[in-house]
């Protein structure tokens, strides 16, 4: 199908992060082997990253806390890298043992979340991220997700003056690949341009991505607006599951397979199946007993 929008993108990157941020607030434990079976489902499906657990205390999320079990487990090709949250130095090692393609630090725009998330400072939290960024191997793959940029539970709104002054310390500290969460899911359209446009023209060597939760029912406006204003990166969980549990309201994460069938049909490349990945999606409903995704309702394209 011929894009409306000539200056969009002709392809861009998902990230699949529902093994992660899809799964973490499940109340009941899923066995490991079948976490292992789900996450290989979603590779056969052609992602190329897949944000496949989170190294972090197991009594906080308890359903993690077979996160180097799982990395040992999966089948990933050489084409694919495996990515893992890791918010502190006590989950570095392990991650790096374990073999992760990509670390994923963490870090909120706004202090109060920041110390309900993280338990320290967002100055703190810095601070980590540098010790934490010496101790990688040379050839390590790194990258760092803000949270709560567009909006917060505890401040409210976040100034885009704050999110550029947070950035610019990331940038200090060697960082070029940035995810920018909308960890509540009240993000609007116009506010997801201005703030990615911006920082791609104040930091031109960045690799900023979008990690948009649908709380308000606004996520594929959102990437919508991304598109415009640059951005080739999006995060997305299968099933639409996700929700932070120090982010009170914070709903499911955008659907993987809403975002495939809306880029499919504007012409935007993925490389992602998007059939493959609609019976993933299902089979993780029919195991989790949940999923907030309107194409689970569909039998396949929404072409009529």
């Amino acid at each position: 199908m011929t894009q409306i929008y000539q200056d969009l993108p002709a392809a861009v990157s998902l990230v699949e992060v529902g093994p992660r941020d899809g799964w973490q607030n499940l109340a009941e434990f899923i066995p490991t082997a079948t976490k292992v079976q789900l996450i290989d489902d979603l590779i056969a499906c052609g992602f190329r990253e897949i944000e496949v657990s989170s190294f972090v205390n197991p009594k906080a999320i308890p359903q993690l806390k077979d996160a180097a079990a799982v990395v040992a487990a999966i089948k990933a090709g050489p084409g694919l890298l495996t990515a893992a949250l890791v918010p502190n130095r006590r989950g570095l090692e392990p991650a790096l043992k374990a073999g992760v393609g990509k670390i994923v630090f963490f870090i909120s725009a706004s202090d109060t979340h920041n110390r309900k998330n993280l338990g320290c400072q967002q100055s703190e939290t810095l601070t980590e991220i540098g010790m934490m960024l010496r101790e990688l191997p040379a050839n390590a793959r790194y990258r760092v997700s803000i949270s709560n940029v567009f909006g917060c539970p505890y401040e409210k709104k976040i100034s885009f003056s704050a999110v550029e002054g947070l950035v610019r310390e990331l940038f200090h500290r060697g960082f070029r690949e940035i995810t920018l969460c909308d960890t509540l899911g009240v993000a609007t359209p116009d506010q997801v341009y201005r703030y990615s446009y911006e920082l791609r023209q104040k930091f031109p060597s960045g690799d900023f991505g979008l990690h948009l939760h649908d709380s308000c029912g606004r996520a594929l406006a959102g990437v919508m607006a991304g598109l415009q204003a640059g951005i080739k990166r999006f995060d997305s969980a299968a099933g639409g599951l996700g929700g932070c549990p120090f982010a009170p309201g914070a709903a499911g994460n955008l659907a993987t397979e809403d975002l495939l069938f809306t880029l499919d049909e504007m012409g935007i490349e993925t490389g992602i199946d998007s059939q493959k990945l609609l019976a993933c999606a299902r089979r993780q409903l029919r195991i989790t007993g949940s999923g907030g995704s309107h194409m689970l309702s569909f039998s396949g394209s929404c072409n009529q």
